[in-house]
């Protein structure tokens, strides 16, 4: 990170100054005006605002909280160590990325004056333009819509460490800029950064930290939906099994036990998303486009698109414009 915006970010605040002096607890007030520790976005962003960061406070411990909004915790230096729902502790070093929904609890232990963590506080609105960037499916997009669902599902966080993939750094180091700074138009500036945030993200699935059996759930999820994501014309359950050396009658339950579809299912979904991609982006007639996306069969194309659409796809395509 630039030294200059680094400096401005280690700067002690008042609330900081206070626990130094007189070595006491997080004031729960500053954050919530609730019984239960829910952080409060109306505590956090100011009237109209839709993101917003506060470096996160030192030298106590934060107790167990959750938040009504998104949250992306970005680690500038030191590191930090949280735990998640009460069991799974995550450790933030320089560079790391760590995303929380709006289910997720968090204690996070006390951290020291080098320890200097980003919050990004986000409200879900917020990503609604940013998903208008970022106008394919991808596996990570995916996740994150299911982080803006107020019932629990999916999963309740994502770490990432991308400390030496210098795009994903540029990126972050630009929002914390843009805010720190003041720099006028930055909302709108910093939804087409989060958008492109989330495509370089969707690139590095193999930077996803795992470390308990509920996590390896997880993995296998982004692994399967990756493999269909990049394979969907062409990929079969077999080739996956091999890829993830496992059985393809116990990956076949798996996939359904996880995702919810079967492999057909989620292939033809992927299939589908991107013809309908297809047709509003590009002048390919209807034909090339089924056969683009893996269809001979243009009658089974049809079908399947005005089943899944509710409208045929030339009349999918003149609705789009």
């Amino acid at each position: 990170m630039e030294q200059s915006l680094l400096e401005k970010l280690q700067v002690i605040t008042p609330e900081e100054q206070k626990l130094l002096e007189n070595k006491g607890s997080v004031e729960k007030s500053l954050y919530t005006s609730e019984n239960r520790f829910v952080v409060d976005r109306n505590k956090m962003l100011e009237k109209g605002k839709l993101i917003d960061i506060r470096t996160h406070t030192r030298f106590v411990h934060f107790p167990k909280h959750s938040h009504n909004y998104i949250e992306i915790i970005y680690m500038c230096s030191g590191s930090t160590t949280h735990i998640i729902n009460n069991e799974t502790k995550v450790i933030l070093e320089k560079g790391d990325l760590l995303f929380l929904n709006q289910n997720a609890t968090q204690e996070i232990l006390p951290a020291g004056k080098e320890d200097i963590a980003v919050n990004f506080i986000v409200m879900p609105e917020f990503f609604d333009v940013a998903f208008e960037v970022v106008e394919e499916e991808n596996v990570v997009r995916d996740f994150f819509v299911g982080a803006l669902q107020k019932e629990k599902q999916g999963m309740d966080y994502i770490h990432f460490r991308v400390a030496d993939i210098l795009p994903i750094q540029n990126l972050v180091e630009n929002m914390i800029w843009s805010l720190v700074n003041k720099q006028s138009n930055k909302q709108n500036i910093n939804k087409m950064t989060m958008g492109l945030l989330i495509v370089q993200l969707s690139n590095y699935i193999d930077r996803i930290e795992h470390t308990n059996p509920k996590q390896n759930n997880q993995k296998m999820t982004f692994s399967i939906l990756q493999y269909v994501e990049e394979n969907y014309k062409e990929g079969t359950l077999s080739e996956l099994a091999q890829l993830l050396h496992c059985d393809v009658y116990w990956l076949s339950k798996e996939i359904k036990k996880l995702t919810g579809y079967k492999y057909t299912e989620l292939v033809q979904k992927k299939r589908l998303n991107q013809a309908g991609y297809l047709l509003k982006n590009t002048s390919l007639s209807v034909m090339d486009i089924g056969m683009a996306v893996g269809y001979e069969n243009m009658s089974y194309f049809h079908k399947l698109f005005q089943k899944e659409y509710k409208m045929t796809p030339r009349h999918y395509r003149i609705e789009s414009k």
